[in-house]
């Protein structure tokens, strides 16, 4: 099966590394152009150079910072006026790691606008470039924990599990207009997001990264960790016209991490 992307626009948040990254990649290797989009703008300029132009895309970054939520705004704004978005990536950074009793509630307040306003604004913004062409993929990056909590990562999970319900009333709002809704619950993939919370992890428990790392990958049915670039798979797939009639729906993407059905 070919995917093809030809003629899109997809802007990809928190694509400087990561599994931000990997989904660019993938994206720009399916033919469309990408706006890459995130705090470092020495990294964005070298991943927008790399990226696959064999189609004649022509490829952006914008540099913002989502923690910021009012700047943010009008940074996306301003893109857009030049930049309408066919395929929207809302890829958010994690926030800090922490227990209930460590988290005060300025904690859950940043959380929120960080992991849940800014992706519904950005939303918001690129919808009416989508109803207008009758064409519009919005993908979710979210997290396995919504199912199965991780008591260290409190704020993603209580914030996260909140986009899932979002996204599926959002869903059936954007149907009939040839505009789909998906989120990807994610699991444990090999990226810097990865190392900090294994970092806090170690400072607690006494285990080195590796132990860590090797438990991490022993929870997998398939043994390992995952690669950025394998994210990027899924998503492409999702932003296709081959998921035309998939929408409203939470994917786990965590190598047979999540043992519910």
């Amino acid at each position: 099966m070919e995917i093809s992307l030809i003629g899109k626009h997809a802007l990809v948040g928190g694509s400087s590394k990561g599994i931000g990254e990997g989904i660019a990649r993938e994206l720009a290797r399916c033919g469309a152009s990408v706006t890459v989009m995130g705090r470092s703008e020495g990294k964005l300029q070298i991943l927008v150079n790399e990226l696959d132009s064999s189609n004649g895309q022509e490829h952006h970054y914008l540099t913002t910072d989502m923690m910021h939520l009012e700047r943010y705004k009008n940074d996306i704004l301003e893109h857009l006026k030049k930049y309408p978005v066919d395929i929207l990536v809302n890829n958010t950074p994690g926030p800090p790691p922490g227990f209930v009793g460590e988290l005060r509630d300025e904690d859950y307040a940043k959380a929120f606008d960080l992991l849940f306003r800014t992706i519904n604004f950005t939303t918001q913004a690129v919808t009416e470039h989508m109803k207008s062409t009758g064409f519009g993929r919005i993908i979710n990056v979210t997290s396995v924990t919504i199912k199965e909590p991780k008591p260290e990562l409190v704020l993603s999970n209580t914030i996260r599990a909140s986009i899932i319900t979002w996204a599926k009333s959002l869903s059936q709002e954007l149907g009939p207009f040839g505009i789909t809704v998906n989120s990807i619950l994610t699991g444990y993939f090999d990226t810097e997001r990865l190392e900090e919370v294994n970092r806090k992890k170690a400072e607690r428990s006494g285990k080195s990264m590796d132990e860590l790392q090797a438990e991490m990958a022993a929870q997998n049915s398939l043994n390992r960790i995952g690669q950025p670039e394998e994210y990027g798979y899924l998503v492409c797939f999702l932003a296709s016209d081959k998921a035309a009639y998939l929408t409203g729906t939470a994917i786990p993407l965590d190598g047979g991490y999540l043992r519910s059905v």
